[in-house]
C-alpha cells in the first residue's frame, strides 16, 4: 500500500524487546538468578563448611573437654585452660612467637617496599621488569619443605655454605641451628627469604595506585625524594601497607612448616635446642600429635585465634589514625 501525505499508517503489533534481558532469555522467575547464584556457590561452601566451620567449632567444644582419640570424653570446664597456664613451657613459646612475629613483620614490610620500589623504579623503562617481578616472587611459591632442607645444609655450622662465606670475610662463624641463640634467627632469616617476596607483589600494586601526576607535582614544587616519598607516596600507600602488616602478622604467628623441618632431626628435634625454637603452632603440633593431649592442644589453638583477633583488633584500631583512603581519614 502506498502512503500518501496525510494519510496515517495503520496500527501494527509490534513487540518492544526488553533491554534488561537479553536475546534468548527464558527467564521465567524474578528470583532465579538469585537461586542460580546460590546454587553456583554451594560447593565452594559446602567445602568450606566441611573443611574449615565445622573443624573450627568441633575444636571450640573439644578445649572444654578432656578427649580422650581411642576412648570416652568427659566434661572439663577450664581445667585444660589452667593447666595451660601454670605450663613453663607455654609462656616460653609464646615469648618465642612474640620475638618472631616481632622481628618478621616489619622486616617482610620495609624490605617488600623496599623490593616494590626498585622493581618500580629501577625497571621502569627496561625490558628486565617482568623478570626482576618473577626472580623476586620466586622464592614463596617454591615448596617450604624442599628448601628448608637446602636452608638446613646452608647453615649447617661445619660445611655449610653460610660458615664457608663468613670464613672467606673472617667473620665470627655461629653455630646457626645448632646453638640456642641462633637457632630461631636462622629460621628468621629463611623466612624472609621466603615471604618477602610474596608482600613486595602487594607493595607493586599499591604503588601502582599512586598518580604520577601527584608525585610529579611535588618534585616541580621542590620536594626531595624523601619529602615526596613521606607526605605524598607513604599516605597514599597507606592502606597496602596496613593489610601487609595484618597478613605479616596472622603468618608469622602460624609458622609451623620451616620451623619443624629446619630444627628436627639432629638439632634436638623440633623446637630444639633448649626450645629455642618452640613456637607457639609448632607446641600445639607436639601437643596433639606427639604427646597426644588433644583437649590440652584445642585450648591452645583457641588461645591463639583470641590473640590473633585481639591483634588484628588493636591494629584496626590504630589504623584510624595513619590510614588514608582516597585521600580522606578513616
Amino acid at each position: 500500500m502506498t502512503l500518501v501525505r496525510g494519510d496515517v499508517a495503520p496500527a501494527t503489533d509490534v513487540t518492544t524487546p526488553d533491554p534488561g534481558r537479553a536475546p534468548g532469555s527464558h527467564r521465567s522467575r524474578p528470583g532465579f538468578g538469585r537461586f542460580a547464584g546460590y546454587l553456583l556457590v554451594m560447593p565452594a561452601l559446602g567445602i568450606l563448611t566441611l573443611f574449615f566451620y565445622v573443624p573450627a567449632a568441633f575444636l571450640f567444644v573439644m578445649s572444654f573437654y578432656h578427649w580422650n582419640l581411642f576412648g570416652g570424653s568427659a566434661f572439663a570446664g577450664l581445667a585444660n585452660f589452667d593447666v595451660l597456664f601454670h605450663q613453663p613451657l607455654y609462656f616460653k613459646s609464646l615469648l618465642e612467637t612474640a620475638y618472631f612475629v616481632g622481628v618478621m613483620v616489619p622486616v617482610d614490610a620495609l624490605m617488600g617496599l623496599a623490593l616494590a620500589m626498585l622493581l618500580r623504579e629501577g625497571f621502569r623503562r627496561s625490558r628486565a621488569g617482568g623478570l626482576g617481578r618473577a626472580l623476586v616472587f620466586l622464592p614463596h611459591v617454591t615448596p617450604v619443605v624442599a628448601t628448608s632442607v637446602i636452608w638446613a645444609w646452608v647453615f649447617n655450622p661445619r660445611y655449610g655454605l653460610a660458615n664457608y662465606l663468613l670464613h672467606l670475610v673472617g667473620a665470627p662463624q655461629p653455630g646457626w641451628l645448632d646453638s640456642a641463640t641462633w637457632a630461631l634467627p636462622s629460621v628468621m632469616i629463611y623466612s624472609i627469604w621466603h615471604s618477602v617476596g610474596y608482600y613486595a607483589v602487594f607493595f607493586l600494586a599499591g604503588l601502582a595506585m599512586v598518580p604520577d601526576t601527584v608525585v610529579e607535582a611535588a618534585r616541580v614544587d621542590g620536594a626531595s625524594s624523601w619529602q615526596t616519598f613521606r607526605r605524598v607516596v607513604a599516605p597514599l600507600l597507606s592502606p597496602t601497607t596496613f593489610m601487609v602488616l595484618i597478613l605479616g602478622t596472622v603468618n608469622s604467628m602460624q609458622t609451623f612448616s620451616q620451623v619443624y623441618t629446619l630444627t628436627g632431626g639432629p638439632h634436638g628435634g623440633a623446637g630444639g635446642p633448649a626450645f629455642s625454637t618452640s613456637t607457639d603452632a609448632l607446641l600445639i603440633y607436639n601437643t596433639a600429635f606427639i604427646y597426644q593431649h588433644l583437649s590440652l592442644a584445642a585450648a591452645m589453638s583457641l588461645v591463639l585465634f583470641v590473640i590473633l583477633i585481639t591483634i588484628t583488633a588493636i591494629q584496626k584500631r590504630l589504623s584510624r589514625r595513619w590510614v588514608f583512603y582516597g585521600g580522606t581519614e578513616r
